[in-house]
């Protein structure tokens, strides 16, 4: 099967996702700055959640890039994948609408958890469907940014058992970690196609 239909699936699906989050901010009822700095939670819970999706949107991109065809093992994993990413706004409102209280943290928490295991799900699924001698495997190689983000996260959540900020501060940092595009893949494709002219 061909990748195109995945790609342009996941695409809508990731549009609808980010479409639902920003339909639920809140328009202010008054013209104030006040009334702007009570709905602060909420705006920098969505801020966070379409950073989030973003790279997730870009480096899906990347992935795709990298393969040629896709099988039913792929397809489950892609929507794995969009199952956890569709919770996103939930969490993300649920967050925000509550001042970032340590429980609805914890859960935001979880939700990225799961995404980074499910695209983590996928991305083997690529490299078992196209072998390990592939560029999509040799770039991901062992995929220590996907681990450390992976630790980051489970530290996070039990730092927001005792404190929710702490954990918030983590998700930035991992944030900032995959907030470039990972260009291992394109880097090798690059490389590989130009090896391939020479």
């Amino acid at each position: 099967m061909r990748k195109g239909r995945l790609e342009a699936f996941s695409d809508g699906v990731l549009a609808i996702i980010i479409t639902i989050m920003v339909l639920e901010l809140k328009v202010p009822h008054m013209v104030s700055w006040e009334a702007l700095l009570e709905i602060w939670p909420v705006f920098l819970s969505y801020v966070l959640s379409f950073i989030y999706l973003g790279i997730y949107w870009n480096n899906h991109h990347h992935l795709l890039q990298a393969v040629v065809q896709v099988n039913g093992k792929v397809l489950w994993a892609n929507l794995h994948l969009l199952f956890w990413l569709s919770l996103v706004p939930f969490v993300s409102g649920w967050m925000g609408e509550n001042h970032f209280a340590q429980l609805p943290v914890i859960v935001y928490g979880f939700v990225l958890l799961m995404s980074a295991i499910a695209y983590y799900i996928l991305v083997r699924a690529f490299i078992q469907l196209h072998g390990k001698k592939t560029a999509l495997a040799t770039a991901i190689g062992n995929d220590a940014k996907g681990k450390i983000s992976v630790v980051i996260y489970v530290t996070a959540m039990l730092l927001g058992l005792w404190n929710a900020w702490p954990a918030l501060f983590l998700y930035g940092v991992v944030a900032v970690i995959w907030i470039v595009p990972d260009k291992r893949i394109e880097k090798k494709l690059v490389h590989d196609e130009r090896n391939t002219e020479e």
